[in-house]
């Protein structure tokens, strides 16, 4: 009996909450729809102006930039990359086989040119400090005999023959000696340390770019990689493979523009050293090298760049992305904040578009805020006003 009741008392327990359920949804339904904002649509202005609220959602949606000059090119960017300059650059190997003892310098650490860069054990090195030293006491040895060869010879005690072979003699130890001590200077690079070490020295002024050895590691002329790579990286090339209907705007001596996509926005300047002899024949293209300045060091040696000749008068030009710019028939046009929330469709003139970006002849000055993401919404929604 009272378990009948309490499925009773259940029963309506859940009648009622439904009744209120059902009574209370569409008021909060309504509560609901009241509280979410409604996109304000754009007022239009003489056919090219958007004026947008407040707070309008829209602008969220939009990315604006000021425009900004940059040398007016000759074409389009070319792909490159940043490589050392080898007019300031040495690559150290070992002249002969050893075991690396110890190493004095590190990445990145400055040097001056002879400095010692590493200690080497080599028993070829051994080995011609001893033939030296043997060849100087055969010339002493030789100079007595001849000195005495001579007197006789003078004093009519020894006939010719025995003192031109004493001569003879003398100047073969002579040039054995020579041989033997341009061999030992050639291997030491200047000196060598009291235990005969041998001694790796650095051939130019620079930096430490790149390291390949490690104290015990074994070496000798036939590896491959250079044990040290001593330059200036302050000075660097720009190689760039130029298509050949392009070699005839280039010229050495003509400046050139490099950006990285390390820097979005900053320009390298360089200038055409040299324009290759010889067409690739499988590319058609010509590799032309450019000289850079690199004073802040943020260019590295393997990056890919982007190479723009610039023309040779020098002017500047607003350049935009190319995501800026719609088109409307034949003409193309941007869109420019005249004041926060009021947007200004404007005729644009481009005297060059590349892949990335258009320069522009006129329509946009330099530092006006521009549109550069967004851009075929607010013409759209022009459009529809």
């Amino acid at each position: 009996m009272k378990r009948a009741r309490s499925l009773i008392g259940g029963g309506v327990a859940l009648v009622v909450l439904g009744a209120a359920g059902w009574w209370l949804y569409p008021k909060l339904m309504a509560e609901h729809h009241e509280q979410r904002p409604v996109p304000a649509a754009p007022a239009a202005l003489n056919g090219a102006v958007l004026r947008f609220e407040a707070g309008a959602p829209q602008l969220a949606y939009l990315k604006i930039q000021s425009a900004e000059e940059f040398p007016e090119p000759l074409i389009e960017a070319l792909s490159g990359r940043i490589t050392y300059d080898d007019n300031r650059t040495a690559r150290v190997s070992a002249p002969i086989a050893g075991r690396v003892a110890r190493i004095e310098v590190q990445l990145g650490q400055k040097v001056a040119r002879g400095a010692v860069l590493a200690w080497l054990d080599a028993p070829d090195f051994a080995q011609a400090v001893a033939d030296l030293k043997r060849d100087e006491i055969e010339v002493k040895q030789r100079q007595l005999v001849y000195d005495r060869a001579k007197l006789l010879f003078e004093g009519e005690v020894m006939p010719r023959k025995e003192f031109e072979a004493a001569e003879t003699d003398l100047r073969e130890a002579e040039v054995e000696l020579g041989r033997a001590r341009k061999r030992l200077e050639v291997l030491a690079q200047g000196g060598a340390s009291e235990s005969g070490e041998l001694a790796l020295r650095a051939p130019v002024a620079g930096v430490v770019t790149e390291r390949a050895i490690n104290p015990g590691t074994q070496v000798g002329p036939e590896t491959d990689k250079p044990l040290f790579v001593i330059s200036d990286p302050e000075r660097l090339w720009a190689l760039v493979d130029v298509p050949e209907h392009h070699l005839g705007i280039l010229r050495a001596g003509q400046r050139v523009s490099i950006e990285v996509d390390a820097y979005a926005g900053k320009a390298f300047e360089a200038t055409v050293v040299n324009i290759g002899e010889v067409l690739d024949a499988a590319t058609r293209r010509v590799q032309v090298r450019c000289a850079l300045d690199n004073p802040e060091r943020l260019l590295k040696p393997e990056m890919y760049v982007r190479v723009t000749p610039l023309a040779g008068s020098g002017q500047k030009r607003v350049r935009i992305p190319n995501a800026a710019l719609v088109t409307v028939g034949v003409s193309s046009y941007v869109f420019v904040e005249r004041e926060p929330g009021v947007l200004e469709r404007r005729k644009v003139a481009i005297v060059q578009q590349g892949r990335e970006y258009s320069y522009l002849k006129d329509g946009v000055a330099t530092g006006e805020r521009v549109v550069v993401s967004g851009a075929l919404l607010l013409n759209s929604e022009l459009q529809g006003n």
